[in-house]
């Protein structure tokens, strides 16, 4: 009977969290704050899908970068890159869990390996 409290406290605890970031994002200056919402959106789609607590984390600490950047007066250019979205496939390295990309990724990756392996098996 507890498993099913356990399961909707650590829901609830997820969902906090979540509403606290989102709460810490509202507050950024704006250009920081578009940044945080154009990452989350990516993030979303790449990040630990599988992973509540991964998530979680991910947001929070990308909450403090970018609380910090603004402190700092880093430049949104300065912080991301050239290309927003190798930041964030970098950013995303830090977390486990996987995305439905990366287990097709990994599925593609592990098909290829398993036709070449078939290949060399069947040369003469």
């Amino acid at each position: 009977m507890t498993m099913w409290i356990d399961e909707l406290v650590r829901d609830l605890s997820g969902k906090k969290k979540y509403l606290e970031y989102k709460t810490r994002v509202k507050k950024l200056p704006s250009g920081y704050r578009e940044t945080a919402k154009a990452l989350e959106r990516y993030l979303m789609y790449m990040g630990p899908s599988d992973d509540s607590k991964a998530l979680t984390a991910m947001f929070s600490d990308l909450a403090d970068l970018l609380e910090q950047s603004a402190a700092d007066d880093v430049p949104i250019r300065s912080l991301v890159g050239d290309n927003p979205a190798d930041f964030a496939e970098t950013f995303l390295e830090n977390y486990a869990g996987g995305s439905w990309i990366r287990k097709e990724r990994t599925r593609l990756a592990n098909a290829i390996n398993h036709a070449i392996d078939e290949q060399t098996t069947m040369r003469p």
